[in-house]
């Protein structure tokens, strides 16, 4: 899903028409809630992942302030 944002975002900036990858956007997103709901009537009652933890559970990039990177975690 992030290959087909970043697409989208890509065709905006560049002035195109982006009609056919923003509509494969918004049906993966519409699967997504689909299977969501899915999960909760089969009694998922565990908190999803949202941005904020995927972004934490990143390794630090390579390069920039080696101290930091290489820093107790």
């Amino acid at each position: 899903m992030a290959d087909v944002e970043a697409s989208v975002r890509g065709l905006v900036e560049r002035g195109c028409d982006c009609t056919e990858r923003a509509l494969a956007q918004m049906d993966l997103r519409r699967r997504i809630n689909l299977l969501i709901g899915e999960w909760k009537a089969a009694g998922g009652s565990d908190v999803l992942p949202d941005v904020r933890d995927r972004v934490r559970l990143r390794p630090a990039k390579a390069g920039g302030n080696p101290v930091r990177a290489s820093g107790p975690r």
